[in-house]
């Protein structure tokens, strides 16, 4: 079973760093490259997981984080929000975790912590299999 994982990301060397990774580790992906389309994205779909930019075009990630835990789509609540971000400053995970940020992470992606986090917040193990 494939699970859904979103990606709110605006620069094209990253998105294609996930792009790589999530997709070999069985998991579908869905794409967006502002936090508008991916709160629609959100709103739309049915999502395991959530992979957050913090610095949008458009709408920052803290602003997105609180509007998903906002929303009327109750399962939002819940969704699973990784905040990867080059934001490195004191404070920073402090920030995104107070906006309903589960897991914060820096820039330049580690991507085996990456892999380990996606599989550890959506239960499952190394290869993509459900727990």
């Amino acid at each position: 079973m494939r699970l859904n994982v979103l990606c709110i990301e605006d620069q094209p060397d990253n998105m294609t760093l996930v792009r790589r990774i999530l997709p070999s580790e069985r998991y579908n992906l869905l794409e967006a490259k502002t936090g508008v389309q991916g709160l629609a994205y959100a709103e739309s779909c049915e999502l395991d997981l959530i992979l957050l930019d913090i610095n949008l075009p458009d709408i920052d990630g803290y602003e997105v984080a609180r509007k998903l835990r906002a929303s009327r789509k109750a399962e939002l609540a819940s969704v699973p929000i990784i905040a990867v971000t080059a934001n490195a400053l004191r404070g920073d995970d402090q920030k995104a975790l107070k906006a309903g940020c589960d897991i914060y992470m820096s820039k330049p992606i580690n991507i085996q912590e990456l892999v380990e986090t996606v599989h550890a917040l959506t239960r499952r193990a190394p290869g993509g299999t459900v727990i």
